[in-house]
């Protein structure tokens, strides 16, 4: 139930028709939206009548009918975990009440101040009702509360894993190169590039990360799949997703071991040779 300035305040726009207007009488008309003609098969809505469901009835029992006025776009009035569903939006004349509750759509750098010129005003007229307000964006972003405490828990869990996999894949590292020191020294004095010995000591810390890769991206797929289907609208998980994922687990494993296979490399064979 809304009045004439309703879809205009909230820039909704019209597909067919027209708002409602304090030229017309439309105490008995009614905007749909495209589902709602949809679903009840309307091709030419405009102009056409419907028959209110039992809820909705006159003083005398008898069901109420409404003539379409208009054909309002498909908009979400609710969470993106459900589909947008019918809609009938009715003229607030037709029920002869006040609901003490008002959209405001303002331009202005300093909300506080207008909701300050609102709550005086408010209390001139009902001084009797409680002023509370809300912000739209504000009471849009509480329908995904859930999912924003999850991003932040598993944002910082997965911070806190890859923290902790790089200070064992360092310590790995140091153990590794420590004990094939004379091997680097060998390789280097037979005239061994710098280069070539990196990747020789980083090849075997690439396939472990490999393998780690291979396990966990179909795992990582299924779990995904599962948690989107709690929304009507989501996106796909696409392979590319998958791959950037890896190379950055790639990269991280390359920035953790490199440092320590760069400073092999460069040891100076004769005290390679010479070490225990």
């Amino acid at each position: 139930m809304v009045d004439e300035q309703y879809l205009q305040t909230m820039q909704m726009s019209m597909l067919a028709g027209r708002p409602f207007s304090r030229q017309f009488d439309d105490s008995l008309s009614v905007i749909l939206n495209e589902e709602a003609a949809r679903q009840i098969g309307l091709t030419n809505p405009i102009g056409k009548q419907i028959t209110s469901p039992d809820n909705f009835v006159q003083n005398n029992g008898q069901p109420v009918t409404y003539t379409v006025v208009g054909i309002v776009r498909n908009f979400h009035f609710g969470s993106l975990h459900q589909r947008i569903s019918p809609l009938f939006v009715l003229n607030d004349r037709l029920f002869k009440k006040v609901d003490n509750q008002l959209v405001v759509r303002v331009r202005t750098d300093e909300p506080e101040a207008i909701v300050g010129q609102m709550e005086s005003i408010w209390k001139r007229y009902l001084p009797d009702q409680p002023f509370h307000y809300s912000y739209l964006a504000t009471d849009w972003s509480d329908l995904y509360k859930s999912e924003q405490v999850a991003q932040r828990i598993f944002g910082l869990f997965a911070m806190l894993a890859i923290f902790i996999a790089c200070m064992g894949l360092l310590g790995l590292a140091i153990y590794v190169i420590r004990l094939r020191t004379k091997e680097i020294g060998v390789r280097k004095v037979l005239g061994a590039s710098i280069p070539s010995l990196v990747a020789l000591l980083s090849k075997d810390f690439l396939k472990l990360v490999l393998i780690a890769i291979v396990i966990a991206a179909p795992v990582a797929w299924y779990i995904m799949n599962q948690w989107l289907q709690d929304f009507a609208y989501k996106i796909d998980m696409e392979w590319w997703m998958f791959a950037v994922a890896g190379l950055l687990a790639v990269g991280i494993a390359l920035l953790t071991v490199s440092f320590q296979s760069i400073k092999a490399a460069l040891m100076n064979p004769v005290k390679s040779l010479k070490s225990e």
